[in-house]
């Protein structure tokens, strides 16, 4: 499998901030040009469609070519996997938490 056909991790995609803030950007609408979210950037374009062709092959972005601009839109499903991931951590504080309330209260 070459490096382009290969699926990115959405743990690493979702990992540089810039990357976090095309994410948070597209949640607010329903599609975006590549300059409409350029502007919000200190960096040139070239750079913005690098992070977003990382989101894209995280499966995070939908690309659609619209005449000869490319709109990109959010795809939050593969962020299921975080929310899966940080939900069982929660849940393992929030018990070890518990325990450790009862053994406080036991002391008294």
């Amino acid at each position: 499998m070459n490096e382009k056909s290969q699926v990115r991790d959405v743990y690493d995609a979702v990992a540089d901030p810039t990357r976090r803030k095309l994410l948070r950007m597209l949640a607010d609408v329903e599609e975006l040009p590549l300059h409409e979210l350029t502007v919000h950037f200190q960096m040139g374009r070239t750079a913005v469609s690098k992070h977003l062709a990382i989101l894209k092959d995280a499966d995070l972005v939908i690309a659609r070519k619209v005449g000869r601009e490319t709109r990109y839109r959010l795809n939050p499903t593969p962020l299921k996997e975080i929310q899966d991931w940080v939900s069982f951590y929660e849940g393992f504080w929030k018990e070890r938490i518990a325990k450790l309330h009862l053994i406080l209260e036991e002391k008294k």
